[in-house]
This record gives C-alpha cells, structure tokens and sequence, in this order.
C-alpha cells in the first residue's frame, strides 16, 4: 500500500508542474519527489510506531518552518501542501497549515488553486470556523469564465461548505443549471443535492429546476438528480407520484441499451443507474395500485433482462425483487421475483446464497409460503461455516417467529450467540431474543430462563432498555393478578438459587436485576425467611468483583427487606462497614438505611410490601433548593449546565482528524468478563511461544502458521492437524452441498454413511417441522381426544331419548372430528351398531357477545392481540347492510353498534375467551381489526371473514388459512352436542335410515336416525 501512495505521490508534480519551462520543472520535480518520496521510504523502513512518530515530528517542524517564512514562494507552498496531506492522512495534528491551505486556494494560480482546495476538502470540517475565510473565494470563483475555476467551486461546495453561507451561494448555483457545458450543471446538481442534506428548507423553491434537471439531455445530469429524488421521495412520496411516467421512461430507456456505451459495466447498461430507478419506483408503488400499473412492464422487462452472469446483475435482480414485493402485487411478477429468490437462495456462491436469505427476510412477510419451500436450505444454512450467511439466517427465522416456534428459534439465536464474540452481534442477538421472549412466551418458567440466559452472555454490553422492561415487565403484570404472582415468585426462586453457585461470574447489569427483584418479591417465598435472603445479598456485597453502581442497588434491596427481617444483625454490620466507604453513594445509602433502621414502624410505612407500581408524586423542578441555588450564585458559584451542553463543549475541544495509533494489542484488560483471557481465540493457530514471535523480528510480517480462511470460493474452513504445524481442509457435508439440479441423486457405496445421512435428514426435516410451523395450511392438526362412551337404558319403541355430550378443547384447532356409534338391539335377535361422525371447526365453538357500546371500548384498551387487513369487496357486498348480514349469520357475531360507516362487533370463545372486531366500509374496501386476549383468535376470524366473503362472492379465492394454533397460556372451551335417537327426527323430518347431520340452523343439534323398529 505504501508503494502505491509513493507513486501517486511522486506522480502529482507532473500534473503541477506541466506548464513550467522545460528546465525548471525538472529540478523542481526531483527536488520534490526525493523530499516526498524520501518520506515515504522512510516511514516504510521503520519497525516501531515510536520512531514513526519521532520521524513525521520532524517533517512537521520543517513545513512549519517552511510554510510560516516570509520567503516561501506560491510554488514551494503548493509543494509543502502536499506532504502536510500525507501527513494528516497517518494521523497526525497538521492544523499550522489550515490557513496556507485557504490562501494558497485564494492566491494562487490555476495549478495552486487545485492543490489548495484539495488539502482545504481533507484538513476542514463543514463545522469549522476557518471556512467561513473561504466564502469568498468561492463566490468569486463560481463567477468566473474559466470552467476549470468553476468546477473547482462546485466540488468544494459540494463537499465541505456552512450551512449559515447556503444564501450568499445558492443564486449562483441555480444559474449554473443553465450553463451550456453538462459538467457544470452535473456538479451543480450534486451542489444542491448537499443542500438539501444539511438544509433542506432553503432549497424548497427551485423543485421545478429539479424536474428540468431530470429530463436533462445529458445522461449524467439527469444521473445526478436521482440522488435529490429519491431523498425527497422517502420523506414524501404522495408528492412526486406524478413523476412516475418519467421514471418508468428513463428505466426503460436504461433497460434498453439507449444510453451511451461509456455507461455501460461489464456489458450491462448502467447498472447502478437502474438500482437507483427500482428503489425509487419501489417507494412511489408501494400501497397504490394505480401508479404500480405504470410500472408491471418495465420491471417484467427487467427481471427478463438481468441474466445470472456477472455480480452487478445480481445487484439488479435482487432490487426487481425487493420492488416487485414492494408495490401493489401482480400474481406474475411475484412468481417471477420467487423464482430469483429460489435461484439465489439454491446457489453454492456464498454471495448469492447471501443474497437470497436477505431477500428472503425481505419478503417473508408478504409471502410466508416461500419459506416453506426451502425450509431445508434455510436449516442447512444454520450449520454454514460462513458466519455471515448464519447471521442472515437467524435474522430469517427471527422474522417468521410466532407462538409455536419460539423456542425452537430461541434456542438456535442463544447457541450462536455463545459462539460469538463480537459486540455488535451480542448487543443485536439479545435485543431480538428478549423482544421475542416478552411477546411469545409460552409459559413463566421458559421466560425467566431465557432471560436469564440473555443476562449472562449480553452482559454489560447489552443496551439497559431490556433489563428495565424485564423489570417494568415483572412489576406492572398482566390482567390475571394470579399468573402474576407466579411469574414473580418463579424469577425469585431462580435467583435465590442462582446466588447459591460458588465461583460463577453473573454480569454487573444482571445481579442489578436480581437484586431489586429479591428486594421486591421476596416475601413471596415460603420457605426462605427475608434473612437469608439479606445474608446473601450482603455475601454478594462484600464480593470484590462487584461495582459501586451494583453496590448501590444491592443496598437498596436491603433497605427495602429489613422491615420484614426480625433479625438486624447483618444489617448493623453493613450500616457500620458502608457509613465509612469512601464512596459517596455508598455512604449515602448507608446512612439512609441507618436513619431509616432507627424507627421500624415508620420505616415499614415508607416501604411497604409491593408496591413498586403505585404513583409517587415527585417534584420534577426541585423547588426546594431554589434558595440554596440562589445563595450560591450569588457567591460566584459558576451555574448549571445540562448534559448535551457539557457533551457539545467536550466535543468542540477535541482535535480533528486526531486518529487512534494502529496497532495490536494482547492485553487482557480489553476483553469483557464473559470469559478469562486464557479461553480467548485470536483467530489464528501460531505454535510456539507467542511472546517470542511478537518481539522477534516485528520489521515484517509473520505468516507462517495463520490459518487460510478466505479464497476465490469465499470462506474456506479448516482445522489444525494433531502436529500443529500442518492444516487439513474439513470433509465438507453432504447434506450442506447445493447441488443446480435439485433432482440428481447421488449414489454412496459405503452402507454406514448413507444411513448417518438418512439420520441427518430426519433431524433436519424434524428441525424444519418445529421452525415452519404456522407459516401455511400444514398448521392444520386435529386436537380432539378420544372421550369416554356414554351408556342410554333401554328404551320403549317409538319414544324418544336424548342426551348432551360435551365436548372440550384444550387448544385451539381449526378442525377437528367426533365420531361414535350406538349399539341397539331390534326385536330380541340381532345386535346392530350404527357409527356416526361429524366434523368440528373452531367456529362451533364461537358464540355471539352481548355487551354494550362502553363495555367494548374498556375491552379493546385492555387487549393486546391485534390483527388488521383490508379486505376488497365486490359492488355486491359494499353495502354495509349486506355485510353486517353475512358476517352475523355465518360467525355469530352480535352486532354492538353502527356509526356511519363504521361497525363494532363482539363475539366469544367458550367459556369466556372475548374477541372484538371494528370494521370500516370505504368504497370497495373493508378495513377489518381484530383484538382479543387470546393471540391465536383474531387470526382465525380473520381467516373466516375472508370465507365469507369468498361465500358471498364466488369469483374470489378462498385464502390460504394463516390461523397459528398456539397458545401463551392453556384454556378451555367446550360446546355441548345433541343427541336425539328416535324412529323420525321431528326436526329433520326424516326416518328410516342411517342420517348424521349437524344442523346449520342449530349447530348444537346433532340427529342420528334409526330404523323404525322395536330398540
């Protein structure tokens, strides 16, 4: 790399020095590539970042002394400019040479004009107080007729410019959009395109000027402001909807090879260009189905075009996907867009493979199936050696989470993340895992032990919103104050036993979480008394690995139980120890529970038992020490800052440009407390003592025993041989090979290896089952039990005996079957069973909820279990008559209210599970909302309204059913069956043969019909 920078180097004389006579320039330019070039050399030769540093302080102080004398000509200046760049650029303070660098870009000539702006552009900040001495410069130079001066002007602005001088620049920038020459009015495009970044308000009026660049008959001015459009489309893309014409024209322009040959990469035409075309197409469609058809050919043209043979076009492809699942959906591109999905997903290029899983994630929402269809894919990439292509997958399997998979994924997030060691993925991972444990749990004992896994390896690195959730979680409960009490005395069980291992390590944030939920919660044990929970606690405070802040809560918790303890002994000798600490907060909080422990009585009235929750009124403005405060500014007392004031004067006092010294560093101070120095892995396998290798010969560098991981092929795994000295490339899995034809079967030999392989795929297609459930119709299953026979006595002929059998359902299911039979004997000679069989749906068990108007609106607050779709009707059903019809007879919905056009609905899931739906009519839209306190139910109504509108109108398909039969908590419902034998059913009107029918009018009724004859 530094050979390279010694070349560019050396070679910048030639651009500066071209117009010079032809003696002078030789000199000049030997002089100056031995001064840099020698610099260089020299940097590169030394073995130490001390001698470096000694060496670039002495470069430092001659071009101070060289740019500060009187007699340093505009020549030697540009020169001395260049080698303080280099020197800036390894990090070092250069600020002496701001100021030359601004008046080297005001005074000089042409050449001296081009050095000074670039050293200007690297040395200056837009905040920096010394660009405002360039203002000037500037306008003078967008004045200019020399093109060179201009584009010099426009590339400064565009770079580096104070947002307070935008109005004394900003009229001329405007003119030049007129200029004759298209690089002018590309750099000035790109000028106003920074404008609109830093201060988007001033360049609010020249909108119109924006569309003229757009249809600009340059290709590289109109390339320009596609960076402006697409900023301002994301903030607001109702406003440039009609535009849309124009970007459809230009992609399909671009797709057709119309653009000159000099945009071309790789014989595709502009690539980049029509990244920058899909993204915004993507944006303007989005939820609009009349701008979408705009764009249906175009994008039809560009999946057709963007053949798999070169890396851009799969920056292309996967842009059309991204767009396609974006905009208001067309069945034939989705088809179209899955199948690059499944090529990229199927493919053995690590980036490819990458590419799919990230679309994948993408678009799982809109279309789960396709995660069904390479569920197998998704599982192999699990085990993938590229720690890459696993993050992405866990990030797959985050998105597709529900009720059912939760542990399964959960359990697969928490494996790789005691594998990792970044900070960035531990701080990711374990926000993911505590959102999906708080939102799926099925049951406390799960929760608490998946929190407690997030707190041990998160550690202190994770970001303190989670445990302050975890423990707002514990405090405010849920509606059922019973679960509560469980949830709560199971966290203080498991912590109690946690603080009894010896010789563990808990993390500074997770012992703060245990110790105010024993301060809180421990009154619920029953065996353990408050003393031994504060024995412990004050075990744990003598712990020298504790921090002061961990202290402090740990105090806290036992200010909070020695009302309850009977004993004081541990709480005098922590009074007596801490009242000395030279901690302040310590010692405050010592003498807090001193002052307290004085009077028990008022002490247990201050902190009674459990009541975290309850409201404190808290005086926000501290008006009790306005009187201190005022006494102490009047003695001089400097007055009080906030905190983002101290952290803006703390930043303006630090140095630009002051970069860290590279370098390695082994100590072990830097790794965190999740594991000892000696289990840390750097990544490589050097045998022998590290200590010598690193002292030895650090003049270059040591290759000789690092592991190759990385090649053409992307990331090459491989394993230390028994010697150490030797590696050996791993056998890669058969079960990990992608093969391009999914239909080639391969042939093994060796009877073993095929029946391990067989193993393997059960595991997988196991591992698959319990991740992809409830992603399509497979969640269907049956989840009646067999039940006990009921036994009828012997009845007269042609009489009547009925009977009601219950049926109960633990979990919900979407259908299900009774079946049964009765045995009767006719006239003394011959026994005859008749078998019947019915079959049952979740929607038997729904029944209409008859509240009121004020009753529903206190439901649906408390209800956190929402869905929400709209719906297209037909002109048929849009009548809000018509649809309150349909959904009353065939979901025994109660109708609540109507208000406008809008409806409120209730029904229930028996016993006593409510659901409420809110409906709005908008033309041929219905706008649908579901709330329960079940999670699993506003799905499965869901899936029925959409039934029946297919039942209404035959012209729509009946969806693909999206109920997840999970639960967070089990219940029951039952409904109760009918039973009537007799010789003719007076309801159904029927006899004399065998008939089974469950009843549309009354689903209660169930009529079994038997011959007429003596039984």
């Amino acid at each position: 790399m530094s050979d390279i920078v010694e070349k560019t180097l050396t070679a910048l004389p030639g651009l500066f020095l071209q117009n010079q006579s032809a003696s002078g320039p030789a000199a000049a330019k030997a002089s100056f590539s031995s001064r840099l070039g020698g610099l260089v050399r020299g940097i590169t030769a030394l073995t130490s970042k001390h001698e470096e540093e000694k060496l670039i302080q002495q470069e430092l102080s001659n071009l101070k002394a060289t740019v500060s004398a009187p007699t340093t000509t505009l020549k030697m200046m540009k020169e001395c400019m260049v080698r303080l760049i280099y020197c800036e650029m390894l990090g070092y303070d250069a600020s002496f040479g701001y100021i030359h660098a601004i008046k080297l870009a005001q005074q000089g000539n042409l050449l001296e004009k081009r050095v000074g702006y670039l050293a200007v552009s690297l040395f200056l900040h837009e905040s920096h107080e010394l660009l405002l001495l360039l203002v000037n410069t500037v306008v003078k130079d967008l004045q200019s007729t020399n093109l060179v001066e201009v584009c010099m002007a426009l590339t400064i602005v565009s770079q580096i410019f104070p947002r307070e001088m935008i109005p004394a620049v900003l009229p001329l920038i405007e003119d030049k959009l007129q200029h004759s020459k298209e690089i002018i009015r590309r750099k000035a495009v790109l000028a106003l395109y920074k404008f609109y970044l830093i201060a988007p308000n001033q360049v609010q009026h020249i909108h119109i000027k924006f569309r003229k660049a757009l249809c600009d008959r340059d290709v590289g001015v109109m390339a320009a402001s596609l960076h402006i459009y697409l900023r301002m489309i994301k903030e607001n893309s109702s406003a440039y909807k009609d535009l849309t014409g124009s970007f459809v024209t230009i992609l399909k322009q671009v797709v057709g090879g119309k653009l000159p040959a000099d945009f071309n990469y790789h014989s595709v035409p502009a690539p980049w260009l029509q990244i920058q075309l899909l993204r915004i197409l993507g944006l303007l469609g989005k939820d609009d189905q009349r701008t979408s058809e705009l764009m249906y050919d175009v994008l039809d043209e560009s999946l057709r075009r963007a053949e798999l043979n070169h890396n851009v076009t799969y920056a292309i492809l996967f842009e059309c996907v991204h767009t396609v699942y974006s905009i208001y959906p067309k069945s034939e591109l989705l088809e179209k867009a899955a199948k690059c999905i499944g090529k990229f997903v199927l493919s053995p290029k690590i980036n490819l493979k990458y590419l799919g899983l990230k679309a994948l994630t993408y678009v799982i929402q809109q279309d789960p199936t396709l995660a069904l269809q390479h569920q197998m894919t998704i599982i192999e990439c699990l085990d993938h050696p590229d720690p890459i292509i696993k993050r992405e997958t866990l990030e797959l399997l985050y998105r597709i989470t529900n009720a059912q998979n939760i542990t399964v994924i959960v359990q697969k997030m928490l494996e790789y993340l005691h594998q990792s060691k970044e900070e960035y993925i531990i701080v990711n991972l374990v926000g993911k895992i505590a959102e999906l444990a708080e939102k799926y749990a099925p049951d406390n004992a799960w929760f608490i032990q998946t929190m407690n896994a997030v707190f041990s390896v998160g550690g202190d690195v994770m970001h303190p919103d989670i445990p302050n959730n975890f423990l707002r979680l514990l405090a405010e409960g849920f509606d059922d104050e019973t679960e509560n009490q469980q949830l709560r005395l199971y966290a203080v069980q498991s912590y109690f036993t946690l603080l009894d291992v010896e010789n563990v390590f808990y993390p500074q944030r997770f012992l703060q979480v245990m110790s105010w939920v024993l301060g809180e919660y421990s009154y619920l044990l029953d065996k353990e008394t408050p003393e031994e929970v504060i024995t412990k606690l004050y075990k744990l405070l003598r712990s020298d690995s504790i921090s002061s802040e961990t202290k402090a809560w740990i105090i806290a918790a036992v200010t909070k139980l020695t009302p309850q303890a009977h004993s004081s002994n541990i709480v005098e000798r922590l009074i007596q120890e801490f009242t000395t600490s030279l901690d302040t907060c310590l010692r405050q909080h010592a003498f807090e529970l001193k002052h307290l422990h004085e009077n028990v009585k008022f002490m247990k009235g201050l902190l009674p038992v459990d009541k975290s929750c309850e409201d404190m009124v808290v005086d926000a403005s501290l008006s009790f020490l306005d009187g201190f405060v005022a006494e102490e500014l009047s003695q001089g007392a400097a007055p009080y800052k906030p905190h983002h004031q101290r952290q803006e004067e703390k930043l303006s006092q630090e140095k630009v440009l002051s970069f860290e010294p590279y370098g390695l560093s082994f100590s072990s101070s830097g790794f965190s407390g999740r594991q000892s120095p000696a289990g840390i892995s750097l990544g490589s396998d050097i045998s022998g003592n590290s200590t010598e290798t690193g002292l030895k010969e650090t003049n270059s560098l040591k290759l000789e025993g690092i592991k190759k991981l990385w090649g053409k092929e992307g990331y090459l795994p491989k394993k230390e041989s028994k010697t150490g000295d030797e590696t050996e490339a791993l056998p890669v899995p058969q079960e990990n090979i992608i093969m391009e034809n999914v239909d080639q079967i391969i042939t093994k030999n060796d009877q073993s290896q095929a029946l391990t392989q067989s193993k393997e795929e059960k595991e997988k297609q196991l591992l698959a089952s319990s991740l992809f459930v409830g992603l399509g119709s497979e969640s269907t299953i049956n989840l009646i039990t067999e039940q006990p026979g009921c036994c009828l006595p012997v009845i007269e002929a042609e009489s009547t005996q009925n009977f009601q059998y219950s049926v109960q359902m633990e979990k919900p299911f979407t259908e299900g079957n009774l079946s049964g039979f009765i045995n009767y004997q006719v006239m003394d000679t011959h026994s005859v069973q008749l078998e019947f069989s019915v079959n049952l749906s979740l929607l038997d068990f729904i029944r209409p909820l008859k509240i009121s108007t004020e009753d529903f609106g206190k439901l649906w607050l408390s209800f956190a279990n929402d869905v929400k779709q709209n719906v297209k009707m037909s002109e048929s059903q849009a009548a809000l008559p018509s649809t309150l019809k349909a959904l009353q007879q065939e979901l025994r919905l109660h109708v609540v209210d109507i208000i406008g056009n809008e409806g409120l609905l209730a029904c229930q899931l028996l016993p006593s599970i409510p659901c409420l739906l809110h409906f709005r009519v908008h033309g041929d839209m219905l706008a649908l909302w579901f709330r329960s306190s079940c999670s699993t139910l506003p799905d499965y109504l869901l899936y029925q309204c959409q039934k029946v509108r297919a039942w209404i109108d035959p012209q729509v398909p009946v969806p693909i059913p999206c109920f997840h039969p999970g639960l967070t908590r089990a219940f029951k419902a039952e409904c109760f069956v009918s039973v009537f034998l007799s010789s003719r059913c007076k309801k159904h009107g029927k006899s004399g043969g065998d008939l089974v029918s469950k009843d549309s009018e009354s689903p209660d009724h169930l009529c079994i019909v038997y011959p007429k004859t003596q039984s």
